[in-house]
């Protein structure tokens, strides 16, 4: 299947103002290649022969917060099903699921974002990571050009379909460093081996989503599957903290510390933990 081509707003309201059609960006600016759309008969005609109509562009022009696909037809790239899925196209693109973006985009940006996490275990070349919940990608492939091989698990198809299409994930489909598992991280945690990791990113939904991600149990296996010296970033957020006073982050580090992990601490930047499991005693 040929890969889409991406369009939002803006490059819909160039296109409006054009009198004979104009090259712009089709990939989300993930690279800075643009194509020739041109105009016939009143209709905008994409490089494949995709053919759109003027108000079907003003229609996403109006449209500042979702990416559409255009192949054979115009499609909005979200999925309706048990929740409510959707590209929103900041750069990098984020996904929102029932309305919560996934990823931090106020005063950052998803990219940005991807790296604190990174950088707070410092992933190097030739180690194993696991990263526990894969959303759109970024954490994985940010972690394999560090010269990580690593897993990725996402448990929801909806999001594998959305960063299939989403250009700035695509090397996660592109074989390499990343291997993709789909299914439930708290379950497949249980395939892995005694010490089969040098370092985990483990980036949650939210307590209230997947309290079980958070659980003393999940920290356990977590800790068995690191190697000894092994890194662990558990990104955390700050929920409720603003507002009841409530520091899940607290909780967090007491859990794993209960489970044998040490060097417990914050990383502000990254709105997460930082653990490590000891070496072994000579």
């Amino acid at each position: 299947m040929e890969e889409p081509y991406l369009l939002t707003a803006r490059e819909a309201r160039i296109l409006l103002l054009s009198k004979a059609g104009a090259r712009v960006n089709l990939d989300l600016r993930k690279t800075n290649r643009s194509w020739l759309v041109t105009m016939r008969n009143g209709e905008f005609i994409f490089p494949d022969g995709t053919r759109v109509s003027r108000e079907t562009l003003e229609r996403i022009a109006g449209d500042e917060g979702s990416v559409y696909l255009v192949r054979n037809g115009v499609y909005k790239a979200a999925i309706a099903g048990e929740h409510f899925y959707k590209l929103v196209p900041t750069i990098p693109p984020t996904i929102e699921i029932n309305g919560i973006r996934m990823h931090r985009t106020k005063g950052t940006n998803p990219l940005e974002d991807t790296r604190n996490k990174v950088n707070a275990i410092k992933p190097g070349e030739g180690e194993t990571v696991l990263d526990t919940c894969m959303g759109l990608g970024y954490t994985a492939i940010e972690a394999a050009k560090r010269g990580a091989y690593v897993i990725t698990v996402e448990k929801d198809p909806n999001v594998i379909a959305l960063a299939r299409v989403n250009p700035w994930g695509r090397e996660l489909f592109r074989g390499g460093k990343v291997q993709v598992v789909q299914g439930d991280v708290y379950e497949i945690v249980k395939r892995f081996g005694d010490g089969s990791f040098d370092a985990v990113i483990h980036d949650p939904p939210r307590f209230s989503l997947a309290g079980q991600l958070y659980s003393e149990s999940f920290y356990r296996e977590l800790y068995r599957i690191l190697k000894p010296g092994g890194r662990l970033f558990h990104y955390v957020g700050n929920p409720g903290k603003r507002y009841r006073k409530k520091d899940l982050q607290k909780g967090v580090m007491e859990r794993l510390r209960k489970v044998g992990f040490t060097g417990i601490k914050r990383v502000e930047e990254a709105l997460g933990v930082i653990a490590r499991k000891p070496e072994k005693k000579k």
